[in-house]
């Protein structure tokens, strides 16, 4: 019988090490250990991240009581669940509460798109606290969601750690906490369009990966200038910033000569039937491509649903300070939905579910008073996420807000618990250390696991 592995916080502060110091076999055991509750059901993520900031009453805590300037035109629908109620606009993902826990009750103070983003993004507070004025992302950043899973998660041989799809987000400039920060570059999220997909956003980055060769080259004459490059590069020095860029180099090498990897970035393999059923849209085919790169040995995918930037809240994003109801209703939930069900079906189907954590996520709620324009506008003292897969509980409501979805009545939590019950699900300690640039050691998440699972 083996002996349980304990970790305390004076083993992860050991020999400057951390978590990061454990042998394999000792992480496996402290997984085995700690796996009642859902710690280590998930082997991969998948994020759903409404840029612009998802209203939470057209959503997933409609108010049927509310005034009328509350609840304007809006009503509840009845979902899988008895007692549990979606907005109007979400007949699809209502089918699908039996999968779903919803939390109501997440808060946080940051009013501005880029502080809050940054909050959810990575887990923790922003540089400048309610200063939303853009600065540019750096290495001084707290690292992505994606880069903390990837250096905890290792991506099958040949694979990224971290994919970002189709874009990355900004607003009057791209936004801090979408890369690695102080992990460095080599966590930092491959960025990557589906190919052949209508694309309405605007972006300051991000395009096609595209896999063909250059002109001229085949592939036993790239495989030949790659072996000798590497002779080039096993007589170099080893400085943390070459083994960064021979990451990079690897990478790509393994998209043009690995057929297993670049197959998993080709929609192409796929059914028509199966694309159809994700939706013709840039957030179906991008839910289809997470699919794709999460089964095939990619730990975590990112996918913005909506345009890469805000643009002066114009587009198709969720920055709904005009005309909320119609945008939401014929634009906005329409894509979601249909990418959202197609994808909880297909992982089912190939019996994935459980093991894959699915999380809906933006970076703030709406105000409960329409406003003139009938829109809503920022509102980050109250809003809903959602969660699904990987161990969690489906059918049931966390938390509770108050009669018009303005503050949590009930277990209020933010943006790092959220992380702290991701990180629970991957079976990754929440308070493991990553150290930042100056080597101090800095808790993962600073929040609880919330009782999902």
């Amino acid at each position: 019988m083996s002996r349980p592995v304990t970790l305390s916080r004076r083993r992860l502060l050991q020999g400057g090490l951390g978590f990061l110091g454990m042998s394999l076999p000792e992480l496996l055991a402290l997984r085995a250990e700690a796996g009642a509750g859902g710690f280590g059901k998930a082997r991969r993520c998948i994020v759903f991240f409404s840029w612009g900031g998802m209203s939470q009453l057209e959503t997933f805590d409609p108010k049927p009581d509310a005034p009328s300037e509350v609840r304007s035109d809006y009503f509840p629908i009845a979902t899988r669940t008895p007692g549990i109620q979606f907005g109007q606009y979400m007949p699809r993902l209502a089918t699908q509460s039996h999968r779903l826990a919803v939390i109501r009750s997440v808060y946080h103070p940051e009013a501005g798109h880029r502080n809050a983003a940054y909050w959810n993004l990575t887990g923790h507070p922003p540089h400048r606290p309610t200063n939303d004025e853009p600065i540019f992302p750096s290495r001084r950043d707290w690292p992505c969601l994606g880069a903390m899973v990837a250096r905890f998660q290792s991506a099958r041989p040949g694979f990224p750690g971290n994919v970002a799809i189709p874009y990355q987000i900004a607003d009057r400039g791209l936004l801090n906490g979408q890369d690695a920060g102080f992990l460095g570059m080599q966590y930092d999220p491959m960025v990557f369009r589906p190919d052949g997909v209508p694309y309405k956003g605007v972006s300051p980055s991000g395009g096609e990966i595209r896999l063909d060769m250059a002109a001229g080259v085949n592939r036993a004459r790239m495989q030949s200038r790659d072996a000798l490059l590497e002779r080039f590069e096993a007589a170099s020095s080893a400085a943390p910033a070459t083994r960064q860029l021979e990451h990079y180099h690897a990478m790509a090498t393994n998209l043009l000569l690995s057929p297993q990897v670049s197959a998993a970035f080709e929609l192409d393999h796929e059914p028509q039937r199966l694309r159809d059923t994700y939706g013709s849209h840039i957030c179906g085919q991008s839910a289809l491509q997470a699919r794709r790169l999460t089964e095939a040995g990619v730990p975590f995918v990112m996918v913005y649903s909506s345009v890469g930037d805000l643009n002066g809240s114009s587009g198709d994003n969720w920055d709904t300070h005009g005309n909320n109801f119609n945008r939401l209703r014929n634009d906005l939930l329409p894509p979601l939905e249909q990418a959202s069900v197609a994808l909880l079906d297909d992982l089912d189907a190939r019996g994935l579910l459980d093991e894959t954590l699915v999380v809906w996520l933006t970076e703030f709620g709406r105000t409960p008073r329409v406003n003139p324009s009938a829109g809503r506008d920022h509102f980050p003292h109250c809003y809903s996420v959602a969660f699904a897969g990987g161990g969690i509980r489906g059918g049931q409501v966390l938390g509770r807000s108050d009669r018009i979805a303005s503050l949590p009545t009930e277990q209020p939590c933010t943006p790092a618990d959220l992380h702290a019950t991701i990180f629970h699900a991957l079976g990754i300690p929440h308070d493991a250390h990553l150290h930042d640039n100056f080597g101090r050691p800095m808790a993962l998440a600073d929040g609880r696991v919330l009782p999902l699972f």
